[in-house]
């Protein structure tokens, strides 16, 4: 009788003398909360980046805050230099910025120079006139360059596709202050039989009584900036649609659809445009990150009461504190903004989930 020895082949599930398991491969959850802690420990590096890059980028702008506080004014030396100790400036530069640093774990912003209130409190005073313009013309912007980079895309060399996309990218490569001040001079002032149809700037008239006239009134007031914005930006929609929309047109799913009997617009519209508008997410997030710095050229053309005009008067003074907390707010939207494009991009599409 012949014994059979069975070897560590003939057995894939005995572990081999002297060779180390390999390890086991981790669960979904586990992956889950890597993913989000890698993209966590992303956005709070980049944000550290940012703070340590706006504190020493300000600091090397020319002029001198205590001299443009004090223009004009009847100021000896000694005055000077305790307008410098009050606002710190007196110190050496790493003490400034640990003491800037600190500020910000405790959400202080610091004071503003030129104001001489606390930054937190201007910034509050001035978001919502920016979310309310900007946020307007982002929507706006979108809907519209979706609407037509659906279009162009569906039938790319058409005439639709020709037309929409140059229009596109003309306004694109406009500059913003010169578009408004354009609209400004035609539509606002006036000139020649076309008369001044829109305000110059500002948000509403101080004469508008009751709330039903300030709505209208501030409507009214914002239609040149908005059409200023949508018509710089809507081409970034429209391009990104476009390219998306002609990736999908060869799918397998069109070709099925088409099959079945489904008219043009319809699969078009219910099955390659859900599909083309994953790749708009990203896009999308990042503006919603930039409607809290708003359009900055935008709000100083027009006056506008926002957090853009505010960082234009502090960049004139120079007012270190004003313009570090701007933009530290500013720069933290958008981080915030892309790292909730990176956690809900995955639950759209399911083929770049962790």
């Amino acid at each position: 009788m012949t014994s059979t020895s069975t070897t560590s082949e003939d057995s894939p599930g005995t572990p081999t003398p002297g060779v180390p398991p390999e390890p086991a491969e981790p669960g979904r959850a586990g992956r889950v909360v890597r993913y989000v802690a890698g993209r966590l420990t992303i956005a709070v590096a980049s944000l550290a980046a940012v703070v340590v890059a706006g504190f020493f980028l300000f600091r090397i702008l020319p002029g001198d805050p205590v001299r443009a506080m004090t223009e004009g004014r009847e100021v000896t030396a000694e005055q000077r230099e305790e307008l410098r100790r009050q606002f710190g400036l007196d110190q050496p530069l790493w003490q400034q910025f640990l003491d800037y640093a600190s500020g910000l774990l405790r959400l202080d912003l610091g004071m503003s120079f030129q104001y001489r209130e606390p930054v937190a409190e201007l910034i509050l005073n001035r978001l919502g006139p920016t979310l309310l313009l900007a946020g307007t013309g982002t929507v706006i912007a979108a809907l519209l360059g979706l609407f037509l980079g659906s279009r162009a895309g569906w039938r790319p060399g058409g005439r639709p596709d020709r037309v929409h996309t140059a229009v596109a990218l003309f306004f694109w490569s406009v500059p913003t202050f010169w578009l408004g001040l354009l609209l400004i001079v035609f539509l606002a002032s006036g000139r020649g039989f076309i008369p001044g149809m829109f305000p110059t700037g500002g948000m509403v008239d101080p004469r508008t009584d009751g709330l039903a006239d300030t709505v209208l009134n501030t409507a009214w007031h914002m239609v040149l900036p908005i059409t200023t914005m949508v018509a710089v930006i809507y081409a970034q929609y429209l391009m990104i649609m476009r390219s998306s929309l002609m990736d999908e047109k060869g799918a397998d799913y069109l070709t099925t659809a088409r099959a079945k009997g489904l008219r043009d617009a319809l699969v078009r519209r219910r099955h390659a445009v859900p599909n083309a508008l994953l790749p708009t997410v990203t896009l999308v997030f990042l503006n919603l990150g930039q409607v809290v710095s708003g359009v900055i050229l935008v709000e100083t053309v027009f006056s506008w009461p926002g957090l853009g005009q505010l960082f234009y008067s502090g960049l004139r003074v120079p007012d270190l504190g004003l313009v570090q907390g701007l933009f530290v707010v500013f720069a933290a939207s958008v981080i915030l903004m892309n790292l909730l494009a990176d956690l809900v991009y995955p639950l759209l599409d399911p083929r770049v989930r962790p």
